[in-house]
């Protein structure tokens, strides 16, 4: 599930954009869902203007479809039709947080994008009754925020997330970008912070790891070089990293396969473990092409 202010993948959005005085993120929100079982699969996407939109410290609700802190829960309700094919996906999701963190990483050259996981490891509580789901289970939550258009700093990006045996979570993001050599701005804010970050030789690719203990501490760990994934059905290319000198990574089960984003199931040797991962490759050049961008309503329609 992912909340959108500025959805960053909508062309509507895109079009917008190319003028200034009317583009405005708030007027283009949606909450994204999938849902992944054998029959059962659903992707809702609907992306509508400010007049559905209603926020405060504790809610963010757009249209039927809405996220509420309660204090000490994130309850998720969602109300929404799935496409292309419209069934109806009902439900509501309740997420309880192992711990918190006060984290924030830059995660493009220029220091324009920033990322941080709010609650690595969680509970979370799923209940739809359409289409007919029920489980619980371990969770993920985390934020991203831009002051630009995510296509405008980045060729592409794999990213990972694993739970490790005592708890914490390990997250990888590793970053290939258009605009090579960091600035001061980004420099400074790793330096602030004391982030880890590894450049390569030509300074447009970037590692970062990050495991989040339950303590509440973060720590980096070593990773050997990136190894290659099959590719997906639209050609994107996949990669993955594991422990140095440990045995190869392997493909899982792919989720999603577009023309520019992927999300699998990878296996990989984290920290001496052989863990089971969530995978996400996003190539942007996909995101930039014209064809690509009209082939997006499809799968995200608007509601003004």
């Amino acid at each position: 599930m992912i909340a959108f202010v500025g959805s960053v993948f909508s062309s509507y959005y895109h079009w917008a954009r190319a003028r200034p005085q009317t583009s405005d993120p708030e007027n283009h929100v949606c909450i994204n869902l999938a849902l992944y079982s054998k029959g059962k699969k659903r992707w809702t996407m609907t992306e509508r203007g400010r007049r559905f939109l209603h926020r405060s410290s504790t809610e963010f609700t757009v249209g039927p479809s809405q996220l509420r802190w309660t204090g000490d829960e994130l309850v998720i309700d969602i109300n929404e039709w799935s496409v292309p094919v419209p069934m109806k996906v009902k439900g509501q999701m309740r997420i309880r947080a192992d711990q918190f963190f006060h984290y924030q990483q830059v995660i493009d050259a220029q220091g324009r994008h920033r990322w941080g996981p709010l609650a690595p490891s969680a509970r979370i509580e799923v209940d739809f009754p359409l289409p007919g789901l029920k489980w619980s289970g371990h969770a993920y939550l985390d934020s991203n925020e831009g002051d630009e258009p995510i296509e405008a700093p980045f060729h592409e990006w794999d990213w990972s997330r694993a739970l490790l045996r005592d708890g914490s979570t390990a997250v990888i993001y590793d970053v290939r970008d258009r605009q090579g050599k960091p600035s001061a701005r980004a420099a400074e804010f790793n330096q602030l912070h004391d982030r880890t970050v590894h450049y390569s030789n030509d300074q447009s690719s970037r590692l970062i790891t990050a495991r989040f203990k339950t303590n509440g501490e973060v720590e980096p760990f070593e990773l050997g070089p990136r190894q290659p994934l099959t590719k997906g059905i639209w050609g994107v290319g996949r990669s993955i990293r594991s422990d140095p000198k440990a045995p190869a990574a392997g493909l899982l089960q792919t989720l999603e396969d577009t023309p520019f984003y992927m999300r699998s199931v990878v296996r990989q040797t984290l920290l001496g473990q052989e863990v089971k991962a969530m995978h996400e490759t996003l190539f942007l050049p996909r995101v930039r092409s014209k064809l690509v961008r009209l082939m997006l309503p499809w799968r995200m329609p608007r509601r003004t």
